[in-house]
């Protein structure tokens, strides 16, 4: 839902209302192989898919798939807002994840990640059915 008063989003909604329910809180999602090894090093589109990649499983270990997520939070190590703006539409427009992002959603720059190497990472909250 968004209100004539707020400005115009990408794709997004300013509000996301959920009925009472169950709710699934995922942990930031991060491009990290089963070895624990971050993939694409330098590669922030590389981290993108693997990140979404590892949203799926997450989602899908609880039931859920990226129609039920109710809100986003993505990460992204970067001070400019052209590479922050330009990861949020990959994941958006670009993966499989894409869905995750039509309800309430926010995008971060921030400095630095849990892992060395890391360049993104995502927080989302899923309706379970």
């Amino acid at each position: 839902m968004s209100d004539t008063e707020l400005h115009p989003t990408g794709g997004y909604e300013h509000v996301t209302v959920v009925e009472a329910g169950r709710l699934a809180m995922l942990a930031g999602q991060c491009p990290v192989d089963a070895d624990q090894q971050v993939v694409g090093i330098g590669d922030l589109d590389a981290q993108i898919d693997k990140t979404a990649a590892n949203c799926l499983a997450a989602l899908a270990s609880v039931g859920a798939a990226p129609d039920d997520v109710v809100r986003s939070v993505v990460y992204v190590v970067s001070a400019d807002s052209a590479i922050v703006g330009a990861a949020w539409h990959r994941f958006s427009e670009q993966t499989d994840l894409g869905p995750a992002f039509k309800a309430a959603s926010t995008v971060v720059g921030v400095t630095a990640l849990g892992y060395a190497g890391q360049l993104v990472e995502v927080d989302l909250t899923a309706r379970l059915p």
